[in-house]
């Protein structure tokens, strides 16, 4: 009985692609996504104040628009899954793609509210497919020797995504003489910002019709022969790969499917392990990350900034938040998760309190007194860096690692759907929040940055070294 329990041996873990190249080719394609994912979310940043203006809506209304494509993000991640089972994971790409080029033309060229806030919810339902698929894919096709390395491509292409769109906004804002609403190719300016997504989009979609299927899909799909094909490929001749075809599909034949009944139990309806992941997954966006990525030009401007500098500084942000992505990389596997994760907190809490303390300094001639001004822009950085150094990374980490194999996907699932409706709840709130009180607003996330670090202490295990079926 043993031996018919167990796969064959394939040598996969240690057996290395002939051709690295091609492999590290296929993963940054795949990645593209996650470019999206980031350039998409960010880019709105640089429309905020012509929206409010063109349009003539308070903060309420101009908040709802920013933050819809947050339903299409759930939306998106919650069906790309079993998109992706049914045609394939290049055929899901391929309709990311076409919905991020949709949205792209449609909010450059709205003719009323509604109707950008309809295309904001499709390039959110792009951004939430892109998300699920890209990761997933990369995982599948990677030689399991380099997967941990390919897999934090997705992470990294997010934040160059954001700097990105930051970069993109600040020369289309200079080239417009420093109004988002001036004139470029018979547009305004913030209708080219949001437009200029067609680029990467299409590039996008132009690399998926270069990149194989997923040999995991090929095998479920009953195309053995492909999928050899496409493991020699990756892999390289040090594999048996016909062995290698027998793991995959004796892998897929013991895989439990976890169920939402799965999750339930336990005193507070889902089992205490979920309820850890949903906790992770709200004090990371209830620290108030994105208004750092949505809103910051606005924030900047609304306390005397330039326009333009005000574009440039939110440049630099999205650099910084590149470094502490880099930082975690490096460190998230040396000093382990839960360390990473309190440091991040402790940094966390000076920058934002060091803000909400510069914000409640009255302006003068429309601007914040020159001291305050600058501990609120370095303190700005500095919540950045240790958040990206911290909970950006640690979170998805933690939420891959922690549950259980049973319950994996579904509690996986309900952490990731908790994040993005915690992340529409900050978005959403932030402009009325700032209209009634700034430096209250950012006391505010500085008691969730602080309330993060007993959670972690009383509840989170540490992950590092553990191997996932020592979680069960």
């Amino acid at each position: 009985m043993t031996s018919t329990a167990q796969a064959p041996q394939s040598g996969a873990r240690t057996a290395h692609p002939e051709h690295l190249g091609h492999v590290i080719f296929i993963a940054a394609a795949a990645a593209m996504g996650g470019f999206l994912f980031g350039y998409d979310s960010s880019v709105i940043n640089g429309a905020v104040e012509a929206i409010r203006d063109r349009y003539d809506v308070g903060s309420a209304a101009l908040a709802q628009v920013i933050a819809i494509a947050l339903i299409g993000c759930a939306v998106g991640a919650a069906t790309a899954g079993r998109i992706a089972d049914r045609i394939g994971r290049i055929r899901c790409m391929q309709i990311a793609a076409v919905l991020f080029t949709v949205s792209a033309v449609g909010s450059a060229l709205p003719f009323a509210l509604w109707d950008l806030a309809f295309w904001r919810v499709i390039g959110g339902f792009a951004i939430g497919m892109a998300s699920v698929i890209g990761p997933a894919y990369i995982a599948e096709v990677a030689p399991p020797a380099y997967r941990g390395r390919l897999g934090s491509f997705q992470q990294a292409a997010i934040v160059v995504g954001i700097a990105v769109s930051q970069l993109v906004n600040w020369g289309l804002l200079n080239a417009a003489g420093g109004d988002q609403r001036g004139k470029l190719m018979g547009l305004e300016a913030w209708q080219v910002m949001l437009g200029v997504m067609v680029v990467p989009a299409v590039l996008y979609g132009m690399l998926s019709f270069a990149i194989p299927e997923s040999p995991r899909f090929l095998l479920s799909a009953g195309k053995r022969e492909r999928a050899r094909e496409i493991l020699a490929e990756v892999e390289g001749k040090g594999t048996d790969l016909d062995a290698r075809v027998a793991e995959i599909e004796h892998a897929m034949k013991s895989e439990h499917k976890s169920s939402f009944k799965d999750l339930l139990g336990g005193s507070f309806f889902f089992k205490p392990i979920v309820w850890i992941g949903i906790g992770l997954s709200v004090f990371q966006q209830f620290v108030g990350i994105n208004v750092a990525f949505y809103y910051s030009s606005t924030l900047w401007q609304s306390v005397g900034v330039d326009p333009s500098d005000s574009f440039f500084y939110s440049f630099t942000t999205s650099i910084i938040n590149i470094v502490g992505t880099v930082i975690a990389m490096i460190f998230v596997d040396r000093v382990g998760r839960k360390p990473l994760a309190l440091i991040g907190s402790v940094g966390m809490v000076v920058g934002l309190a060091l803000e909400a303390w510069a914000f409640s300094y009255d302006l003068v001639d429309g601007k914040l007194p020159s001291t305050q001004g600058w501990v609120a822009l370095i303190a700005a950085h500095l919540f950045v860096l240790f958040f990206a150094l911290s909970w950006g990374v640690v979170v998805w980490v933690f939420l891959g690692e922690m549950f259980p194999n049973r319950i994996r996907a579904a509690a996986l699932g309900v952490a990731a759907s908790a994040q993005w409706i915690a992340n529409w709840a900050i978005t959403a709130s932030f402009p009325s929040l700032a209209d009634w009180n700034l430096s209250g607003t950012y006391v505010i996330y500085t008691v969730c940055a602080a309330l993060s670090i007993p959670f972690v202490l009383k509840f989170v295990k540490e992950t590092k070294g553990k191997s996932l079926e020592e979680m069960g």
